[in-house]
């Protein structure tokens, strides 16, 4: 074999090696990132679940821990059984708008059945979730929430509900 021909074949192995090592790589990075999104997935999850038990249960505190505490952050509620809507901007307006509630009725709610199916979109220290529950005390309602990490753990940073009620069985 001449020193073309040897030249070449190396070249030629190299380059092959480069590239089964470049399509590894690439498929244990898809691998870890779709671990990696359903790690985040069933933390934020668990935050939705964990921030639904406190408030239905009527511990403020626990409450008060999954949401950030930012002048920006909003919390909306449309309820077609009730015809009303309310929207709450802000940590301090929220804040206060819960631990009143909490207050004035000191007994717990039935808890709703916890979520256990999300849609999740994720942009780096942020996500965007929905999903839909049914609520013994209030019925279907579909939830919207924008999560944001915070010192490492995901938390509140908005909530839009929108309450269907119950169906007729007409």
């Amino acid at each position: 074999m001449n020193r073309k021909t040897f030249l070449l074949l190396f070249v030629i192995t190299l380059i092959t090696t480069n590239c089964k090592e470049e399509m590894n790589q690439q498929s244990d990075d898809t691998t870890n990132q779709a671990a990696s999104f359903e790690q985040e997935k069933a933390a934020i999850l668990e935050v939705i679940n964990n921030e639904t038990k406190a408030a239905f249960s009527r511990d403020y505190e626990g409450w008060k821990d999954k949401w950030v505490h930012d002048p920006s952050i909003t919390k909306t509620y449309i309820d077609f059984q009730n015809n009303t809507m309310t929207e709450t901007i802000g940590w301090e307006e929220i804040n206060d708008f819960v631990k009143t509630y909490i207050e004035e009725h000191p007994d717990p709610d039935p808890l709703p059945t916890l979520v256990d199916d999300i849609t999740v979109r994720l942009y780096g220290t942020g996500a965007w979730v929905s999903f839909e529950q049914n609520d013994a005390e209030r019925g279907f309602k579909r939830e919207t929430r924008l999560m944001e990490r915070v010192d490492g753990k995901w938390k509140i940073a908005g909530m839009h509900t929108t309450i269907y009620g119950f169906k007729d069985d007409k």
